[in-house]
């Protein structure tokens, strides 16, 4: 245990965790602070990782050398690949997960690096001196020294707990609220606001009737997260789906009258893509029925998590409601819903390294930023552990731009748009998503990763036999010429036009018809193709199926990227550009953009002040 440290990280969520991984990978001495070392990377909320958006986000992380699919992919009870119907910048994973499992093996992770040292208690202070942090100051009194401090507090900044009439204080079931920090923080001068988000009641699996709900299997062939050798999915466990109803609707809506949302006594905004149950029933009036998915926690637990009915309804009101649930008439639950309200901070304060504005080497990630999910926290946390890193080495900052990641797409939002309610990603944010496929993170990251010492030398091979191994396919296909009796049977099994003539292989893998995962099957009746893994086919055939969309894609990045080039000094005077309108002048000056490309996203920066900017700077 030492007194000074490069990096200290508070908090040890998914944030957290990512945060202290990647900078003592890197080679920093690492202090993590948590306030509870038995729920270390704990699911707070369901026990899965990834969906859309978030499953891509999970991959650029592993791309980067980040942890979370590795930990995803040993702890996964399901696998699915979702939106397989539609084309594959839609394609998202996401697992099941063993949440005790999933805690274990993040925490083995951290303790088997020995650049990071733990310490239990709760931070109320960060120690700054000269406009820059020095460590941190815990509620024992205990003052430790760094060179630079990540702030993953999650919901515990001053966290309020709401179910029903009752009210405490905690950031999640049965674990103490954080609180002296953001009133520090505020009086450094910091802006602060209250969010909030929920959770559903967990019950007894035992008591349900699996009978009379329909069961969700995971894909038949799984896949994973990492891009590493980690094990394969062998066997699964089911999920299933079930769904509310008018009567349900009718028990809950007798609680509302104590319900903290709706009587007031819940100031924040909950997330509008997750709403609760009550929130639901209310906001789709005219819904007579709500989708519930039916989730296991595990391979050896019967708890269930209830994902789709979270609440802060009474218990009573909750147990009643859910007895009402085709398949929960017996239901006994294990513990109720709630709601949680605590503090961030809007992420406009922050650099795109998501280093503060206001303080040198202090660093925000997770839901203190304003964000919701596993997912969204993870990959914040490696960016800020990152620059966290280099920053105390005075190396140059790292960032991933809108076209090279989802990662990307996140910060920029946040920092350029700021956030009011819970941020959540969605494929609909990024507008190169058809570049940034879940398919090919590791070719579009691991090599950024890999030049800064975190993606490992195995992880960066792999990324370029993978590379090298879909250049040749494509060479070869480019080559090949197809006879109509070497193909022809193959075409009509999948509902495709067969050939008249010989013909070219290149065109023939652009019919739509045609599944990426099914391609292998017909290049091994191509006389001389090579023959490789189902994860190159896939990625070849979609270049190909693809290249007029990517092209496109690709010049629209080249040219915006030419303003994204275009850096703007932290200390530029706004005040001397008269001719700037006046809205456009008081959001440059308060956001402080780092580029032309990142003020020209800014609400209320018009073309005409991009433009003036544009001629001041001689271009």
């Amino acid at each position: 245990m030492y007194s000074s440290y490069d990096v200290i990280v508070v908090g040890a969520g998914h944030a957290g965790c990512e945060a202290a991984h990647a900078a003592a990978t890197m080679g920093s001495s690492v202090l993590l602070v948590t306030m509870n070392m038995q729920t270390i990377a704990q699911m707070s909320c369901n026990p899965a990782m990834g969906g859309v958006a978030k499953g891509q986000i999970v991959r650029e992380v592993d791309a980067l050398g980040g942890m979370s699919g590795i930990i995803s992919d040993k702890s996964m009870i399901q696998f699915r690949m979702l939106n397989r119907s539609k084309g594959p910048a839609m394609w998202s994973p996401r697992c099941q997960s063993d949440r005790n499992m999933f805690a274990w093996e993040w925490r083995k992770t951290l303790e088997e690096n020995r650049n990071i040292d733990f310490w239990q208690d709760s931070v109320v202070g960060v120690l700054t001196k000269d406009g820059r942090t020095v460590g941190v100051k815990t509620a024992l009194g205990v003052e430790f020294k760094a060179n630079a401090v990540v702030l993953t507090n999650g919901t515990f900044l001053n966290g309020q707990m709401f179910i029903g009439e009752k009210v405490f204080g905690g950031g999640r079931t049965a674990e103490r609220a954080a609180t002296g920090l953001t009133e520090q923080l505020v009086e450094l001068g910091f802006e602060s606001g209250r969010m909030k988000t929920g959770t559903p009641p967990r019950v007894d699996g035992r008591s349900l009737n699996y009978g009379l709900m329909e069961e969700q299997l995971g894909d038949e062939n799984p896949s994973k997260f990492s891009y590493t050798n980690t094990p394969a999915l062998t066997k699964q466990r089911s999920c299933w789906i079930t769904y509310t109803n008018q009567t349900v609707h009718d028990e809950l809506k007798n609680g509302f009258e104590k319900s903290p949302m709706f009587t007031g006594r819940i100031k924040g905004l909950g997330p509008r893509y997750c709403p609760s149950i009550e929130d639901k029933i209310n906001r789709f009036a005219d819904k007579d029925r709500h989708q519930i998915f039916v989730e296991p926690e595990g391979w050896d637990t019967v708890e269930v998590y209830v994902n789709g009915f979270s609440t802060s309804l009474p218990e009573n009101v909750q147990y009643d409601a859910l007895r009402k649930i085709p398949g929960f008439e017996n239901v006994r639950m294990f513990r109720p819903g709630y709601a949680v309200e605590y503090d961030y901070f809007p992420p406009t304060q922050l650099k795109p390294t998501l280093e503060t504005q206001l303080v040198k080497n202090l660093f925000f990630a997770g839901q203190i930023n304003g964000t919701t999910g596993y997912e969204e926290a993870a990959c914040q946390g490696l960016m800020a552990g990152i620059n966290a890193h280099r920053n105390v080495r005075e190396e140059a900052e790292f960032t991933v731009k809108r076209s090279e990641g989802y990662i990307g797409v996140l910060i920029d939002d946040l920092i350029t748009k700021g956030t009011e309610e819970p941020y959540r990603m969605f494929t609909s944010r990024a507008e190169y998503r058809t570049l940034l496929r879940q398919d090919n993170a590791d070719l579009r990251l691991t090599e950024k990763g890999y030049a800064i010492g975190l993606a490992s030398q195995s992880r960066y091979d792999n990324m370029i036999a993978k590379r090298n191994g879909v250049t040749e396919l494509t060479s070869a296909i480019r080559a090949a010429k197809v006879k109509p009796e070497d193909v022809n049977g193959w075409l009509q099994e999948k509902g495709s036009s067969p050939l008249r003539e010989k013909g070219s292989l290149y065109t023939l893998l652009k019919r739509p018809e045609l599944e990426q995962n099914e391609i292998n099957e017909l290049l091994a009746r191509i006389p001389n193709m090579p023959r490789v893994g189902e994860e190159i086919a896939e990625q070849t055939v979609i270049e190909i199926k693809y290249e007029d969309y990517l092209n496109r894609e690709r010049q629209n990045v080249d040219k915006l990227d030419k303003w994204e080039s275009l850096a703007i000094q932290s200390s530029f005077d706004y005040d001397q550009l008269k001719a700037l309108s006046f809205e456009g002048k008081e959001k440059l000056k308060r956001l402080r953009p780092s580029t032309i490309g990142q003020a020209s996203r800014i609400s209320g920066v018009s073309p005409s002040d991009v433009s003036i900017l544009l001629v001041y700077m001689g271009r």
